[in-house]
């Protein structure tokens, strides 16, 4: 007999069912969108998107029973500590039902980004967000430039010319 977890079953449960009933080519929002406004709870007090102030932004949505966003963590922090003097900012969107749950995932994997709470899962549905982890990379002028569903190692290289690009644009 097999014994699995409830909380395991239920990410995987859920995981299965966002990879199975969405297409990774289908978004709400397109390149060239105004990226929504947002205000949620921080790790570190309210975090606010409503004028990246001439920043280029890194939103990613992710939840603790994701296996693709354990992976993107070191990368996440690696970008924001690389890129921060030329204007990225990396908010991190966690979709947890239990905000217990994200930090207990964030003592494991801290993250040296910006860290926002959204239990009630507003913001990834303003976004149009069908799997995680889901980012979107918005210019300096407050658009969409890009936006990327899933995470492995494979990603890590374009991901990081997205940014440089976005960075490197004119406003």
């Amino acid at each position: 007999m097999i014994t699995i977890q409830r909380g395991t079953l239920k990410g995987f449960i859920l995981s299965l069912l966002i990879c199975i009933s969405f297409s990774a080519d289908i978004y709400a929002l397109e390149p060239g969108s105004k990226a929504p406004d947002f205000e949620l709870p921080g790790a570190k007090g309210t975090v606010k998107f409503s004028n990246p102030a001439g920043s280029v932004v890194y939103v990613d949505f992710w939840a603790s029973w994701c296996g693709p966003c354990r992976q993107s963590f070191s990368w996440m922090n690696a970008m924001q500590e690389k890129y921060r003097s030329q204007g990225l900012q990396i908010i991190g969107v966690n979709l947890d039902a239990k905000n217990e749950d994200a930090q207990k995932f964030l003592l494991q994997i801290p993250a040296t980004f910006t860290v926002a709470f959204d239990s009630k899962g507003i913001v990834p549905r303003l976004y149009g967000v069908k799997g995680m982890p889901t980012s979107f990379l918005v210019g300096r002028d407050g658009k969409i430039v890009f936006q990327h569903l899933g995470f492995k190692e494979a990603d890590r290289q374009h991901l990081e010319q997205q940014i440089k690009a976005a960075l490197e644009a004119k406003r």
